[in-house]
């Protein structure tokens, strides 16, 4: 029986995803065990002038029938891509009615932006003093609280709502702060997770801060996070779901817990919006592994955010090297889905657990020798790692200063 104030435990039970890698999660992790990227010459890019970078990792699925004009008419692309990853998340679990209905379950689920194709439907308006593309859904498409609000009124969810929209770490912050809920007792299940939707846009975004890839006429050999000869990130898309249940509410009802997430913490640089401090970094880290109660000493596996910038991988690894003091081994997902933005944090978390559960860690494609400024790590690379571990680290880092650090265990 717990005392006062003590700290319940949080499971895993489900997880769902739609991926460059693959429409679930089996899918998605048997792709990194052919060591070839999702990355593509995009030739829509290239239409656009003066965008230098035409380089993609897209997410292709057939939407189910019964994704019928109702069940989707307030959702843009985001929020569809977040509800076929739940339903999967939410099948695997065996969540019922009773569960989702019964008040003590919620959403914590986030994206950089929600849907963009709706603002042009508000800029037709301001520009022909018309409202005839403007309709009832379409701000519903676009909110900042879009994927977690759509989410929580398809399931008819009636807990706590957390939308996250904090760039990169959307996904691993709405992780984060489903588990503090179910911790303290607020909640004893939370749909958790982050996605995006595909824009030229966001290649714009970092295209304009000199951050993008520009291997156009070679999608194979980018992004290479890490390396010295790496030159930028690559843009992708995509969501993934958690189910996150108290331990012994899973344990009551009988469903497999895949593993804990034993530990998680946030911190915020307050010292630039683009620039990462590597300081604020390795404190989230600590962070994470204080409140899992364990010492960097058993964490056998790093999930690296890895996005194959300059001063990202630079500051990242300088982090890592400076909480664990050893060259713990780590990888970066991004090298074989790109930068999947708001999604990134919970599909990246999604492939370490997966990856616990079966002993085998993926390698960083396109890395063949790491950059002599980044700090010095057990850098996975060529045919993945069997490594046995207890725990696994997954860490991202965002716009704003944000950063995030989860900390797994396996389950057993």
């Amino acid at each position: 029986m717990r005392g006062p104030g003590e700290k319940r435990r949080v499971a895993v039970t489900g997880m769902g995803l739609a991926s460059p890698l693959g429409n679930d999660v089996e899918a998605a992790f048997s792709r990194l065990k052919t060591f070839e990227n999702c990355v593509e010459a995009i030739p829509e890019l290239a239409e656009y002038e003066g965008l230098n970078s035409h380089l993609a990792a897209r997410t292709r699925f057939e939407r189910p029938a019964h994704y019928t004009r109702k069940v989707v008419r307030t959702m843009g692309e985001c929020s569809i891509l977040a509800l076929y990853a739940t339903e999967q998340a939410i099948a695997q679990a065996g969540l019922d009615d009773g569960i989702l209905q019964g008040g003590r379950c919620g959403v914590a689920y986030g994206s950089c932006s929600g849907s963009i194709p709706p603002l042009l439907d508000f800029y037709s308006m301001l520009t022909t003093k018309k409202l005839q593309n403007v309709t009832s859904g379409t701000y519903l498409k676009l909110m900042p609280q879009t994927t977690a609000v759509n989410l929580s009124v398809h399931f008819k969810t009636h807990g706590r709502l957390v939308p996250t929209g904090t760039a990169c770490t959307s996904g691993s912050l709405a992780l984060g702060s489903a588990a503090e809920l179910i911790r303290w007792g607020v909640q004893d299940v939370m749909i958790a997770g982050g996605a995006e939707e595909f824009s030229p846009t966001q290649v714009a975004v970092f295209d304009t801060l000199y951050a993008t890839s520009l291997r156009n006429g070679a999608p194979r050999t980018t992004p290479a996070p890490y390396d010295v000869d790496r030159d930028g990130l690559v843009i992708g898309d995509g969501a993934a779901t958690f189910v996150l249940e108290e331990y012994g509410h899973a344990r009551a009802r009988g469903a497999t817990i895949l593993a804990e997430l034993a530990g998680f913490a946030e911190t915020t640089d307050g010292t630039h919006v683009t620039n990462p401090n590597a300081e604020t970094m390795a404190r989230a880290l600590q962070g994470a592994l204080d409140d899992a109660g364990v010492d960097a000493s058993v964490i056998g596996y790093v999930s690296g955010h890895g996005t194959a910038t300059r001063t990202g991988d630079v500051a990242e690894t300088a982090a890592t090297r400076s909480v664990f003091g050893r060259a713990v081994p780590i990888s970066s997902i991004k090298s074989y889905t790109g930068h999947t933005l708001g999604a990134c944090g919970a599909l990246e978390a999604a492939m370490t657990v997966k990856s616990l559960q079966c002993g085998w860690y993926p390698p960083t494609l396109n890395l063949s020798t790491p950059d002599p400024e980044c700090a010095e790590l057990d850098y996975i690379a060529g045919e993945g790692r069997h490594i046995d571990a207890e725990y696994a680290m997954s860490n991202n880092f965002a716009f704003g200063g944000v950063n995030t650090s989860l900390v797994f265990r396996r389950a057993g």
